[in-house]
């Protein structure tokens, strides 16, 4: 085993291999819990990096099949050793570019698309000097753009893309989303407090749906006593399952 992998716990049989590369951040799981997923969903995520969202889903009522595509070799090889680690069978990782998909890709078919993208544009801010993580967090390979072109294809009439991104994006996700026929149907904010201005949205769209969106009560992360009682229950600090 290189020793640059760490393997992280996510249930009594789920792992995640995790590196300096492709790491995890409290986004994926909020992303997850967000989505709804089902056991009967054809779900596809994208830009799935060490396939957290993928191995979240798989924890419980785990949909029968997940394409996890991201186009980094890296990413894929991580993936691999959870699935492997985890004895999961219903995950199926795939090396691709989303711009371009893959021959078998199940275009139409997906009832749901997940992809948590890169949250900056291409040369806005400071770029980290790991190429993996700059593609991670910059629009360099991809944009918000190509990733709601993609969905559109794997997507079936009425089927959800579910994404999270910084509040500063809102106007540019809602905008390709609608580019690529999939009409913004919930929106939701997330910030620590109250007092404090939200620092993500989770977003649903759905593929050809008509002109309504819904905006969720906000989540706050912090409660009384740490972490408030609904993100303790996204994190399973509470002992209750999905």
């Amino acid at each position: 085993m290189n020793d640059k992998y760490t393997f992280e716990k996510l249930s009594d049989t789920v792992w995640v291999c995790a590196s300096e590369d492709h790491r995890f951040g409290t986004d994926a799981f909020l992303l997850t819990d967000f989505t709804g997923y089902k056991r009967n969903d054809l779900v596809c995520e994208l830009g799935t990096g060490c396939g957290i969202i993928s191995l979240i889903m798989s924890r419980e009522n785990a949909p029968s099949k997940i394409y996890a595509v991201d186009i980094q070799e890296n990413a894929i090889e991580q993936l691999k050793l959870g699935i492997e680690k985890s004895g999961l069978t219903n995950i199926e990782p795939v090396c691709a570019d989303l711009k371009v998909l893959w021959e078998g890709a199940p275009l139409g078919k997906c009832s749901l698309v997940v992809c948590n993208p890169p949250y900056k544009a291409a040369n806005a801010g400071i770029e980290s000097t790991l190429t993996s993580q700059r593609i991670a967090r910059h629009e360099i390979l991809c944009d918000i753009y190509d990733v709601c072109r993609a969905a559109s294809k794997l997507l079936k009439f009425g089927g959800r893309l579910c994404m999270c991104n910084r509040p500063e994006r809102l106007g540019d996700v809602i905008s390709a989303m609608k580019a690529a026929d999939i009409e913004p149907k919930l929106l939701r904010f997330v910030s620590n407090t109250p007092e404090q201005a939200p620092w993500l949205f989770l977003i649903e769209g759905k593929k050809g749906g008509k002109s309504y969106m819904k905006v969720a009560p906000q989540l706050y992360m912090q409660g009384k006593d740490g972490y408030s009682d609904e993100v303790k229950k996204i994190y399973r600090l509470t002992g209750e399952e999905r």
